[in-house]
């Protein structure tokens, strides 16, 4: 198969959907060689923060000379960004390769393998091959039941902050959802969790109880903030001095409080991130879609945040770089999330609400969307396509504006792809 050919093979594969258990990757793998028993993991689970929290691990691993693979979800723009080494994606001709091997392996299988399956077997062998030193591994959704919890122990299991999200899937309670998430925590591997809610804390102490892991909490008090503006943060970390990070957004401290808590571990296990190795790492850390700027003249602001949690943790960003100064936002919503919950976090920020519908057949409907908006007293307006919400805020908001686009992953993907055309064509003006 050629490139496109592969990618029209995981879009026919992904008909089976989200069927949960460990027995066809398993099978697949087997079928493979079992290219995931020949690495070393850090293996990330939690509700939010996993992919940031990732981005920053993996680059200090790079920078310390270690080669270092890369396995997220979803893609924010193209899909060679679920797999990279070294913070570089997998190229067209390797995927494209790997996939060709592993397809009649998969085809030959009686209980076919779902497509995150197929993603994850195609990462193992990638990884593998390329004789990585050690693979930054992010859960998809849950952890017990997770394709990539296949994995052996991995040198760490991480967990970020816990909050109700996929609660038909995971339950519907914190101990529930904590529970299945902390399944990725095997006898023999450390366990590093973010400092959280007792109820969260308690399951987790318990299971690294029952296994035997070794438990580490982060420490966020240890931070001492010097400064925020929307191109860093910058703060003090006792044995570190001044660290400074790109990505902005409170909760990114947060994250950054676990990474350093993940390092302080790697370095007892032997590995060598010195402070000034921590230093670069962390200051060239970028993390797509994540209160991440994409436009000066209006500030136009985008995040992924997609349920209560991270809407939470995004306002307290806004709060933090804007103060009191009230946004443009473009927002879009899966109608079985709990929208009134994040509206309510949300909307004092507002000046106005640009109401989309994500391109999702879970999608709340943007007039519905606007409508709800406008009874809990702020104006909104509803678009069919997201470009026109996009065009309208910019030209409301016009040079010294701000817009904050918050949803999906996939929606904010679709933004930077419009932005960067738009950018392209006036350039060739």
């Amino acid at each position: 198969m050629n490139y496109q050919e592969t990618l029209e093979y995981i879009n026919q594969v992904s008909y089976k959907g989200s069927v949960p258990g460990l027995t066809r990757v398993r099978e697949l793998l087997r079928l493979i060689g079992n290219p995931q028993k020949q690495l070393k993991f850090i293996h990330i689970g939690g509700t939010n923060g996993k992919g940031s929290t990732a981005a920053f691990l993996s680059t200090v691993l790079v920078t310390a000379g270690y080669k270092t693979g890369l396995f997220i979800s979803p893609y924010i723009e193209e899909f060679n960004e679920r797999m990279q080494i070294n913070n570089q994606n997998i190229s067209d001709d390797e995927l494209a390769e790997i996939a060709t091997y592993i397809r009649p392996f998969a085809e030959s299988m009686e209980d076919e393998p779902t497509e995150f399956e197929l993603y994850t077997a195609i990462c193992m062998e990638y990884y593998a091959r390329n004789h990585c030193d050690i693979v930054v591994l992010e859960v998809g959704m849950g952890g017990e039941f997770d394709a990539t919890n296949v994995i052996d122990a991995p040198e760490i299991a991480v967990i970020t902050a816990i909050g109700l999200d996929h609660t038909e899937q995971l339950g519907d309670t914190i101990e529930k959802i904590a529970t299945t998430k902390s399944k990725i925590i095997k006898p023999g591997c450390s366990a590093v969790l973010y400092k959280q809610s007792d109820e969260a804390t308690d399951v987790i102490r318990a299971r690294c109880e029952e296994v035997g892991a070794d438990l580490y909490i982060s420490e966020p008090e240890k931070l001492d903030l010097i400064s925020v503006d929307l191109g860093s943060q910058r703060f003090n970390w006792p044995g570190y001095g001044e660290l400074s990070i790109p990505l902005v957004g409170h909760y990114q401290l947060g994250n950054v409080s676990v990474v350093l808590k993940v390092i302080e571990v790697l370095n007892k296990k032997g590995y060598n991130l010195t402070p000034d190795i921590v230093r670069e790492g962390l200051a060239r850390t970028y993390w797509p879609g994540r209160f991440e700027v994409i436009m000066k003249h209006p500030t136009f602001v985008v995040d992924g945040a997609h349920n209560p949690h991270g809407i939470r943790a995004t306002a307290e960003g806004l709060g933090a770089v804007f103060n009191d100064e009230k946004l443009y936002i473009i927002f879009g919503v899966m109608a079985d999330k709990d929208y009134d919950e994040m509206l309510d976090v949300i909307l004092p920020f507002a000046k106005e609400v640009l109401a989309v519908t994500p391109d999702n057949t879970r999608a709340l409907p943007a007039e519905r969307l606007a409508e709800i908006i406008r009874a809990k007293g702020v104006s909104a307006d509803s678009f069919d396509q997201l470009t026109d919400a996009i065009d309208t805020a910019i030209d409301r908001a016009g040079q010294d504006g701000i817009i904050c686009a918050i949803g999906s992953l996939y929606m904010i993907g679709d933004i930077k792809k419009y932005i960067k055309k738009k950018k392209m064509e006036k350039e060739r003006q």
